[in-house]
């Protein structure tokens, strides 16, 4: 009876732990979401395409789930060489018991794979290609030895191509990944909780994004706020029925006063702005011309809490090369 009643206890804890690993296995999006950004600073800094080393991490760690990245926070597969001098653990690779480098934490990881394939001769061929041609540093890689897969460099560009890493190599890159993603994930979102007909999807350019369409009228969508551009003779009036939302709702999403106007290609949201700025960027350098109103409808920002975050006036001038923030 005892023996019976520990094979059911141990199964039993067994279960519970098996559960709780799938429970807490990152998936790739959460793994790329964490540290996308630290991907773009090494871009910067290096010229190594933020997309190359997040499909690196993705397929060297298993978005960190392998115990090696568990165990020796080693997202790149990085082994010791014979200049290492810091902290080894060993591992089953390509032979047994291989030595691998173990880091303090998983941003000394990608610091150290940013610095393996700058002061290596052997990837310098690398750096002549532009920092968003991530076919050839996928295929350079491979070349340079830094895998033994046959595939490798297809492996790379596919995780690239499926989760669309490729935005991260472009100007403000993480910003415009998190845009699209919010876009890609709320599709859907104009259909099912707007009462007016669904009529199309249409995926476009990253950080102007079609996710609907009403009567003529592309719907976009930044900072998760859904807004269209105004055509020539809109009124707030005549898009208040075209929408079904009141002038006065219309005028208050925008921040605009009953005197307003309208001119042609002025972005006119159809729900309320955020509080905040949802994206990666900090501070936006204002242009000859700009005003507070101007920058908050740039970015789908409430323009009293705008100028709150920058304490001034929402009718207050500002200059050019003037620093606003953004959150």
């Amino acid at each position: 009876m005892k023996k019976f009643r520990f094979t059911i206890v141990y199964t039993f804890l067994a279960l519970c732990a098996t559960i709780s690993t799938a429970q807490t296995r990152q998936t790739r999006e959460e793994y790329i979401e964490k540290y996308k950004a630290i991907a773009v600073a090494h871009m910067e800094k290096y010229g190594i395409p933020a997309s190359i080393t997040m499909a690196q991490g993705i397929l060297e760690s298993d978005a960190g789930n392998s115990p090696l990245s568990l165990s020796s926070n080693n997202h790149f597969g990085i082994k010791c060489k014979k200049h290492w001098t810091g902290r080894k653990v060993y591992h089953d690779d390509d032979a047994k018991g291989e030595c691998f480098r173990a880091y303090p934490s998983v941003e000394a990881s990608y610091e150290d794979h940013a610095l393996f394939l700058d002061s290596s001769p052997r990837y310098d061929s690398l750096f002549s290609y532009p920092s968003n041609d991530y076919k050839s540093w996928a295929r350079g890689l491979k070349a340079a030895g830094y895998a033994t897969a046959p595939d490798y460099a297809q492996r790379l560009v596919a995780i690239i191509e499926k989760y669309k890493l490729y935005t991260l190599d472009q100007q403000d890159g993480a910003a415009i990944y998190s845009s699209g993603k919010h876009a890609r994930e709320n599709a859907e979102w104009f259909a099912t909780q707007s009462n007016l007909p669904r009529e199309e999807v249409v995926m476009q350019d990253p950080f102007n994004i079609t996710i609907n369409a009403h009567k003529g009228y592309s719907i976009y969508r930044i900072n998760r706020t859904c807004y269209i551009l105004a055509k020539e003779g809109d009124t707030y009036a005549s898009l208040s029925k075209i929408f079904a939302i009141s002038e006065s709702n219309l005028r208050k999403f925008n921040d605009v006063k009953k005197r307003d106007t309208l001119k042609a290609g002025s972005i006119v949201y159809i729900e309320r702005k955020r509080e905040r700025w949802l994206g990666e960027q900090l501070l936006h350098t204002t242009r000859k011309g700009e005003t507070l109103h101007t920058i908050s409808q740039s970015y789908g920002i409430r323009l009293t809490r705008l100028a709150r975050l920058n304490r001034t006036r929402p009718s207050r001038p500002l200059t050019a090369e003037q620093t606003i923030r953004l959150r």
